[in-house]
């Protein structure tokens, strides 16, 4: 089912197009009650409002696009999407996979303007919902001051820490959700909440991990952060023909080390290699690395090592050109994922698998530490015992076969892999054709979390194709 076939039969789209409903009379109303810019199909700069990170969903048509400039900008939008049944999506950094933050037919509220970044001084940092990481991280730096998060500077916040949020200091610190201590929110019946461990703590609960997209549009973020420190980066690559030797090595090595270490692996038809940070002196890293390549037992081809100031060692992770707020380059590609929940008993089958589409990347991030100290249901993310987590990615543009074959590819890869996977995947990284999504994602935190949406979300405003709140059953065609 594509996706305007589903929204048409929940009663999103009506069938009789989108041209003459709703009226032109509660459009303009509700241009009138914002304080930002509405845009629809046919105004200047339409185009450009509607687009998110990826160029694979220029094609859809969002019946309107509004430029949140306010929370009341927000509860208006969202109040509106309800009343005319019409498919409601916030946009923070626009980097949906799926792009479920281009909503076709429906309306997206962007919160690019919601980019406050406000650092108290005993260093609790207000975030907007549209603050995006190399500025988050950039302002951080400057009180001394670092959120643990992810290395891409052009992520939202919001979409990270809703989904859990993986980055270069959660094996020492935690998830970035897990130093969430508050958050505003406008829910489906239009009103502002403020939640907390205190106040709604099962809504609370539920957007640590629960996901972007379920429950409401968040509009802002009170972060707990810890104090910056200086990280040795390091890189090593390995001969071709050793991916197996390098995964083998790597999971064994990998549980035994300090908190202080994060480790990722780079696995392609033609790469083995694995980089990382390091909260030490290359002094106490060096026997480190030294064990991880006595367990590959090959020589690395290369390795490097050198202390870094932590801005400088988040942007050398990152693969894009953003800096201090610039918007990096959009892109064409499509990701999946899984959870590693315990050593491959044949990491040469699983690379055969990995590394069967020329095109699929494999990037594994090292978990464990301070993220497996949480209990699995302290917060709605689910996979706090997971050894690492596997996100696949494949080019999506024409040269690259369009989307539809890397999505086949990445497929492959996905189901191929064995039961040391299990049913697992990362919400961050929302793959639309993933057998079991539900279960994937969320696993023994599904029923609870289904539990907040039908609380909060009832008649399903924020509903979508791989939402936690109910589709709407009804067509809806005409004014109301």
């Amino acid at each position: 089912m594509d996706r305007r076939t589903f929204l048409r039969i929940s009663g999103a789209v009506p069938v009789a197009g989108l041209g003459a409903w709703p009226p032109p009379d509660d459009w303009a109303r509700l241009r009138r009650r914002l304080a930002g810019p509405l845009f629809r199909p046919g105004d200047p700069g339409y185009p450009a409002a509607k687009q998110g990170f990826f160029t694979m969903y220029d094609d859809r048509m969002p019946a309107a696009v509004v430029g949140a400039a306010r929370v009341e900008d927000v509860q208006a939008a969202v109040e509106f999407a309800a009343r005319h049944r019409l498919p409601v999506a916030a946009r923070s950094g626009g980097h949906s996979y799926p792009g479920y933050s281009t909503v076709d037919g429906g309306i997206v509220v962007d919160l690019s303007r919601f980019s406050s970044i406000e650092v108290r001084p005993d260093g609790r940092a207000h975030l907007g919902a549209g603050a995006r990481l190399g500025p988050i991280a950039a302002t951080l730096a400057g009180h001394g001051r670092v959120l643990p998060a992810g290395s891409c500077e052009s992520v939202g916040i919001a979409g990270l820490a809703l989904g859990g949020g993986v980055g270069l200091l959660d094996r020492k610190y935690g998830l970035t959700c897990d130093h969430l201590e508050a958050a505003r929110i406008v829910t489906a019946d239009g009103r502002v909440r403020t939640v907390s461990r205190t106040a709604e703590p099962d809504l609370f609960w539920a957007l640590r991990g629960g996901g972007g997209g379920n429950f409401g549009i968040v509009t802002g973020f009170t972060f707990s952060t810890v104090p910056i420190a200086d990280v040795v980066t390091y890189k090593l690559t390995f001969p071709a023909g050793t991916q197996a030797a390098l995964l083998a090595g790597w999971q064994e090595w990998l549980p035994g080390m300090p908190d202080e270490l994060w480790s990722v692996v780079n696995l392609g038809a033609a790469t083995a290699e694995t980089s990382g940070t390091f909260l030490g002196t290359e002094a106490r890293l060096k026997p480190l690395l030294d064990d991880l390549v006595r367990r590959v037992g090959t020589a690395p081809a290369g390795r490097e090592a050198r202390l870094q100031d932590h801005l400088s060692a988040l942007r050398s992770f990152d693969d894009h050109e953003s800096r201090a707020g610039a918007v990096a380059a959009r892109a064409a590609y499509v990701g999946t994922s899984r959870m590693l929940l315990r050593p491959v008993r044949d990491p040469a089958a699983v690379v055969e698998v990995l590394t069967r589409a020329p095109g699929v990347g494999t990037l594994i991030d090292s978990a464990g530490g301070a993220i497996a100290r949480v209990g699995a249901r302290e917060t709605a993310f689910p996979h706090r015992s997971a050894l690492a987590s596997f996100q696949f990615l494949h080019g999506a543009a024409p040269e690259d076969g369009g989307e539809a074959e890397a999505r086949r590819a990445l497929a492959d890869v996905r189901d191929g892999l064995g039961p040391e996977f299990g049913t697992t995947g990362y919400v961050n990284y929302l793959d639309p054709d993933m057998p079991d999504w539900a279960r994937a994602y969320y696993g023994v935190n599904l029923p609870r979390l289904r539990g907040v949406a039908r609380r909060y979300d009832p008649h399903g405003v924020f509903a979508f194709p791989q939402g936690l709140a109910a589709p709407r059953s009804t067509v809806h065609i005409g004014a109301t």
